[in-house]
């Protein structure tokens, strides 16, 4: 039996785009506008998709990011890596349910 976390709790925001692309985490960077995370940032969410000028961004819920470096399970502090994904760092406190080591992507709450 596969275990699923998709979709749980999950709640996606509009908000102005500067810059951002799919799949990326980000953060806000003025009134009602997101931009792409610099290594070490602390993040908003996970940009799902980029209309125009707009950005959907999951801010809460369960998602899968990219991960540089090594990332544990259970609680663990994160920030951006500035590539897009996260790493293990000076951020804020996540719930790391799963870790892909061999996709270096791993699944927290956001």
């Amino acid at each position: 039996m596969n275990v699923s976390f998709e979709e749980i709790g999950r709640l996606a925001v509009t908000f102005g785009s500067e810059g951002c692309q799919a799949g990326q985490v980000c953060k806000v960077s003025a009134n009602g506008k997101v931009a792409p995370c610099a290594d070490g940032d602390k993040l908003c969410g996970i940009v799902e998709h980029v209309r125009g000028s707009h950005a959907a961004v999951q801010v809460a819920g369960f998602a899968e990011v990219s991960i540089t470096g090594a990332v544990g399970v259970g609680y663990v502090n994160l920030c951006a890596n500035g590539n897009g994904g996260v790493k293990a760092g000076a951020g804020r406190e996540y719930l790391v349910v799963s870790v892909d080591e061999h996709a270096q992507t791993c699944v927290i709450k956001l």
